[in-house]
């Protein structure tokens, strides 16, 4: 395992729990199913080499990739990135300002989609707290 693997596993595991970072390595390490490599691509260099640079911190890293992830309509990634958002600090007025940030730039279609995508990541947010 690279030291990229290591750190972006051990981010994936505060934001989203050692369960799904186990279940996540353990997956794409099998090396069966389609998409194998992007598992582990997300874990070396999204999450292992650009969310653990130094340049930005992880809350201001949030407020960007929600911004892009509006802007390009992606719903399931606006709902993971707004769970880690609230892990990485910022609030759920913060979240709500990005949405309203979005909207100019991204139109009220996109934003649609991006309101209904952080509803959900509130929920998730939220049961993964009570669970704990």
């Amino acid at each position: 395992m690279s030291d990229a693997e290591d750190k972006g596993l051990a981010l994936f595991a505060e934001i989203y729990g050692q369960e799904a970072a186990d279940g996540t390595r353990e997956w794409y390490r099998k090396g069966e199913g389609f998409g194998v490599e992007q598992g582990r691509w997300t874990m070396e260099w999204a999450f292992g080499s650009v969310w653990t640079r130094e340049g930005l911190d992880r809350r201001s890293r949030s407020c960007a990739v929600l911004g892009m992830l509006i802007g390009q309509g992606a719903s399931e990634e606006i709902r993971y990135h707004t769970r880690m958002g609230l892990k990485n600090g910022l609030t759920r007025t913060e979240i709500e300002e990005i949405f309203y940030s979005a909207i100019p730039y991204a139109g009220f279609p996109k934003a649609a989609t991006a309101k209904r995508a952080m509803l959900l990541g509130f929920e998730d947010y939220d049961k993964q707290e009570n669970e704990q």
